[in-house]
């Protein structure tokens, strides 16, 4: 999802406004909400968005790995399970952050949305 207001490529000056994008099409309710909600509510937002991710995640990556036993990191001894639940949690967490698998970006939209609703 594109939120970006303004059209800007790294090796120049920004250029026009842009239409933000929501599932790969303009959205001008979304656009009108952006310019409704502050600057940092919008990255409170995103950073709400990012970790509930985060938390789903997690809880799909320790449903991936509950079942492993063997060696290596995922092996089964008696301090497997901690170290196991705090590897899952940074993976879940720098996954989301690369941009996870695309739940944020509408948690995100919701927000935004809700909070230009208040605003009005």
């Amino acid at each position: 999802m594109q939120t970006s207001l303004i059209n800007t490529n790294k090796h120049s000056m920004p250029t026009k406004a842009m239409m933000p994008l929501f599932n790969g099409r303009p959205d001008p309710d979304f656009a009108e909400a952006l310019k409704k909600v502050s600057p940092q509510a919008q990255a409170k937002a995103k950073a709400t968005a990012t970790d509930f991710e985060a938390m789903f995640l997690n809880s799909m990556f320790s449903q991936m790995t509950s079942g492993i036993k063997g060696e290596g990191p995922f092996g089964d001894t008696p301090g497997t399970g901690v170290w196991r639940s705090m590897l899952t949690e940074q993976y879940s967490k720098n996954f989301a952050k690369a941009g996870g698998v695309g739940i944020s970006n509408d948690v995100y939209h919701t927000l935004i949305m809700q909070q230009a609703g208040r605003s009005s």
